[in-house]
């Protein structure tokens, strides 16, 4: 199988796919949660979920912008987020399990939801690579 590059709207399209399947996978984790263990887990699921997708669009965010640095610098409070990315999520979660607020196994769960989003969206290339081979 020979293996072929990936056009820039192909990638776009993937880009903006990427929150709504983080955006799918929260609330229906959330909805599972709430199903299967009650609204403290459904609430810390939803936290867990919150943190990690507000750190990836700061990650996207500064990764955009550091890609246009050629043209324009990077604003401080971008670099701030940046920076305070991980500190603050480990805050907010330490809070959360030092005062028993929420189950800490529904937040660290929630946490892993950008990474389903990629897998979903991974797989959704793949399905559509397979599904329209491009003829060489």
């Amino acid at each position: 199988m020979r293996l072929g590059t990936i056009d820039q709207a192909t990638l776009e399209r993937a880009e903006a796919r990427l929150p709504r399947w983080m955006m799918g996978f929260a609330v229906g984790g959330a909805i599972a949660a709430l199903l299967v263990a009650g609204p403290r887990a459904a609430g810390g699921f939803a936290l867990g979920a919150a943190v990690a997708m507000v750190g990836y669009s700061w990650l996207h965010k500064a990764v955009v912008s550091l890609m246009n640095a050629g043209r324009v610098r990077p604003s401080r409070m971008m670099l701030g987020k940046l920076l305070v990315r991980y500190p603050l999520a480990i805050a907010v979660i330490f809070v959360f399990y030092r005062e028993n607020w929420l189950p800490i196994e529904a937040v660290v769960l929630g946490l892993f939801v950008p990474m389903a989003g990629a897998l979903a969206e991974s797989i959704f290339q793949i399905g559509a690579a397979l599904r329209h081979p491009k003829a060489t």
